[in-house]
């Protein structure tokens, strides 16, 4: 039996969840800076 820890999660199925966590997280952060660009181009502040 695989030892689970305080979240439930066996080894492998916490790096398979970190895996999509960092494409998820990057794609989210991706998308912030470009939205972030998009409204520094219509409104710029200077």
């Amino acid at each position: 039996m695989a030892e689970q820890s305080l979240s439930g999660l066996t080894e492998q199925q916490a790096k398979e969840f970190h895996e999509q966590f960092k494409v998820t997280y990057t794609a989210f952060v991706g998308l912030a800076a470009l939205a972030h660009l998009f409204v520094i181009a219509a409104n710029p502040w200077w």
